[in-house]
């Protein structure tokens, strides 16, 4: 009988431990990129760095409000496209995840922002970089990089007080990104006593850039500024050798500043030309880059373009804010998110009031042998 009783009492604990291990807090973090389109190749390095860090977040083993957390994602594609992003956001919204990384593009983030902010969710997007987005005010809404202010002016600066050009003509493909790093190049070149001798219009589909260009030439600038991304920036650099603008400058912002835009321009010689500017310092020189990067390259072998480091600290940063409120419910842990100290790979993350990373920094870069070279 009491050996009975022994063997019963056993089966109660490990029922009860099995209980618990049942009742470990499934934490989902949602992320939202361009996964299919012409901008994937971007979108796919962003998932790529959520996914790093859930994966480094579990095998840390991290308790939240005492329980043992395990996190995990929930992916969508918008895109690029600003009605998918808001649905891709509501989706999220309905699924009732922790926090969303996200998303990529500006245009897509902004008025994905307000269905966050509608349903009480937070993002940190470490790739949109329009001011606009925290103009509103809203506590759901967080950037770990630079925003477009920052970016546009520094090359304008760098225009004209490293290279002393006088004449630029500035191009965008009218989204929210890129027009407004354009208008932040133009008004800062003005303002530097530069000549902004031309201004043109195209769209993140168009693949023909030659009626553009040609009307460009005939003005005779030093440089283009081009507000936009890669996948238009590559074969505009083919077409302006065609043109034979070989000593014309080509500026641009983060949205060009990729390791893809030497495949894309085809080996031109205009790739040399080519000055840009991200948020943030090279990853070389993060204070965790350098191993990370190695991790990620060992992992995702040839996939690596640009924002993945922010997407993996953003993800922890959400992390951070839920161990230290001791929940995963975003009313009680915005206030923690709020007052970040947390040290990342990219950066020390801290926040302004208004969702703007303190102390954003800006490299620029240019590409050597093909081969993107910060400066």
């Amino acid at each position: 009988m009491q050996f009975k009783l022994k063997v019963t009492a056993a089966v109660a604990i490990a029922a009860l431990c099995g209980a618990a291990a049942a009742q470990d807090l499934v934490v989902k973090i949602g992320h939202v990129a361009p996964m299919s389109g012409p901008q994937a190749h971007y979108g796919k390095d962003n998932e790529n760095g959520v996914r790093m860090a859930i994966e480094d977040l579990n095998a840390k083993g991290i308790t939240i409000g005492g329980k043992k957390a395990k996190f995990e994602i929930e992916a969508e594609d918008d895109a690029a496209d600003p009605k998918q992003g808001t649905a891709a956001a509501q989706k999220l919204c309905d699924a009732k995840v922790a926090g969303v990384v996200g998303h990529l593009n500006s245009g897509t983030t902004i008025p994905a922002s307000k269905v966050y902010h509608d349903c009480g969710i937070p993002h940190i997007t470490g790739a949109a970089t329009n001011p606009d987005l925290t103009k509103p005010g809203y506590d759901t809404t967080y950037r770990i990089i630079a925003n477009d202010n920052a970016l546009g002016a520094a090359l304008a600066v760098y225009a004209a007080d490293k290279l002393h050009l006088k004449k630029v003509a500035v191009v965008d493909d009218r989204t929210a990104y890129g027009q407004g790093v354009a208008e932040v190049f133009k008004k800062t070149a003005l303002a530097k006593g530069m000549q902004v001798v031309d201004q043109q219009y195209t769209n993140d589909k168009a693949t023909d850039f030659m009626a553009i260009l040609t009307a460009i030439k005939a003005k005779n600038p030093d440089a283009i500024f081009y507000g936009g991304m890669d996948t238009q920036a590559g074969p505009m650099l083919r077409q302006m050798e065609q043109l034979g603008m070989e000593k014309v400058k080509f500026f641009g912002g983060d949205g060009i500043c990729t390791t893809e835009i030497a495949k894309l321009s085809g080996g031109a010689k205009t790739l040399n030309n080519v000055v840009c500017a991200e948020g943030g310092v090279a990853i070389d020189k993060m204070p965790g880059g350098k191993a990370w990067k190695a991790r990620y390259d060992a992992k995702y072998p040839g996939q690596f373009q640009i924002y993945s480091p922010y997407t993996y600290d953003a993800t922890f940063v959400l992390a951070d804010a839920m161990q230290r409120a001791g929940s995963i419910d975003p009313k009680k842990y915005i206030p923690f998110l709020k007052k970040t100290n947390f040290k990342g790979v990219t950066a020390t993350i801290q926040f302004e009031p208004n969702g703007e990373l303190k102390n954003a920094q800006v490299t620029l870069s240019t590409y050597k042998d093909g081969k993107k070279t910060p400066m």
